[in-house]
């Protein structure tokens, strides 16, 4: 008996033994993964708590831990509202990862922690108070919905509109005639793009084309790409996701693009740097990474920081009134172009309504008519499903029109998790539809659309 309860206390002692040294290695030096976790856990909550107003708790049950990896579940966070900082580990101990507020430039994933540096990088922006304006959509805010009830019990059918929708805008002949929202959303509160933020990135760099400062055809486009074959990649062969570039868009492991989000405070290095798997134009590879370093490159065109910073407002986001618009940055200044803006719904309907317009607003030609064309014409390399200017021809899914059974001229902005916004010239329509679906519920807005195209007038 003596010898079993010896036993039995050697095993405790050495399950307590086991027990620190993991925990003393999960404190010293956490997988990546765990830090990936953290990470994107900080920087999600950050930004729908400082730029949404949503409470941390839900926003890290439903935004993170509900739809994802299941040791997300073990995620514990920290807001530090006079701070302006977020903190997530997992249960509350290890691989810490942090956010923090830059007021009007969003949250900025801090990798390293160091608080310091990236405050010293990006000055803080305070929020002004949005004036009131009740002039009638996309002019002011004020909606005057078309009452249309078949178009409503379209809004409302959840097979439609999806699981977890949060928003769906729908404009015609340039005016909402229909929106819904899901619980706990509304009109006012932004919401994020993920990947539909590259084609408004893209739309930046056609600002700086109509006044000559940045072209398709240039080459050589950062210092570290000066000689070799880096020096023939041209800004067209980044837009159109052609670089050669060998970036890993893989989310279901730490991969290029969750690394470079969420553990490096300069997102630009690791895009940079990665060796080239094709010939410049001769491979199609879907990159997050491309994005950044578009980013990077249309800032250093402008060439002060400060003027770079407030350049998406002054000349685009002001101008078509998307003043709900936060393009966020990284930690060392550079704008996330490949995943972080957030807008209301009704502010990504203006810039879908800006992009059925041909990139005109009020009169006032904003983007250039080659670079418009080239938003609308597929890439040979990507089996005419992506563009020359990161939108997409095919719908979520990889159907083309045809298969979706909508007009030939439809083109899309896609994101992660749902996020869509169809245009269709032909028929003066947007509908922009937000949630928090993955792709793995299959779910497809184009059958929505289809519907929706139904119901309107004929011309």
């Amino acid at each position: 008996m003596r010898f079993v309860l010896r036993l039995l206390k050697s095993l405790a002692l050495l399950l307590v033994v086991i027990v620190a040294a993991g925990a003393a290695w999960l404190y010293a030096r956490p997988p990546e993964l765990l830090r990936v976790g953290d990470g994107y856990a900080a920087k999600i909550v950050c930004s729908n708590v400082f730029l949404a107003g949503r409470d941390p708790e839900q926003v890290l049950y439903e935004d993170v831990q509900a739809p994802g990896n299941p040791l997300l579940r073990l995620v514990r966070v920290a807001v530090d509202r006079q701070g302006k900082r977020v903190t997530a580990r997992i249960l509350g101990l290890f691989a810490p990862g942090y956010a923090m507020y830059h007021g009007t430039l969003g949250c900025s994933s801090v990798p390293d922690g160091d608080f310091e540096a990236a405050a010293g990088a990006v000055a803080d922006h305070p929020v002004a108070p949005e004036p009131q304006n009740d002039a009638i959509w996309p002019d002011g805010n004020a909606v005057a919905k078309a009452n249309d009830t078949h178009l409503e019990a379209l809004l409302s059918d959840g097979d439609l509109t999806g699981p977890a929708m949060r928003a769906v805008v729908v404009v015609h002949n340039g005016r909402i005639i229909a929106e819904r929202y899901g619980d706990g959303f509304s009109p006012t509160m932004p919401l994020i793009g993920w990947s539909m933020t590259k084609t408004i990135n893209a739309a930046i760099v056609g600002r700086l084309m109509l006044d000559n400062k940045i072209a398709f055809d240039d080459a050589a486009l950062l210092p570290e790409w000066q000689d070799g074959d880096y020096s023939k990649i041209k800004l067209s062969d980044l837009l159109g996701m052609e670089s050669g570039l060998a970036f890993n868009e893989s989310y279901g492991t730490v991969a290029d693009v969750t690394r470079m989000l969420y553990l490096d405070p300069d997102m630009t290095a690791l895009p940079a740097s990665l060796p080239l798997e094709a010939s410049p134009g001769e491979r199609f590879n879907y990159s997050s990474g491309t994005s950044v370093l578009i980013s990077k490159i249309w800032m250093d065109r402008i060439g002060n920081l400060q003027a770079a910073l407030t350049y998406p407002k002054t000349a685009l986001f002001d101008p078509i009134g998307m003043s709900s618009a936060v393009l966020e940055v990284d930690a060392r200044g550079t704008f996330a172009g490949s995943s972080y803006l957030y807008a209301t719904a009704r502010d990504w309907a203006r810039f879908g309504q800006f992009l059925l317009q041909d990139g005109v607003w009020n009169g006032q030609r904003l983007l250039p008519e080659r670079f418009m064309t080239a938003m609308r014409t597929p890439t040979m390399a990507s089996g005419g499903k992506y563009t020359q200017a990161q939108a997409w021809l095919a719908a979520p899914g990889g159907d083309s029109s045809a298969v979706a059974g909508l007009p030939d001229d439809t083109f899309w902005m896609e994101g992660h998790d749902g996020q869509s916004v169809a245009i269709v010239p032909s028929a003066k329509l947007v509908v922009v539809r937000l949630g928090l679906t993955p792709s793995w519920l299959r779910y497809k807005p184009q059958v929505l659309v289809k519907e929706i195209l139904a119901t309107l007038p004929r011309q």
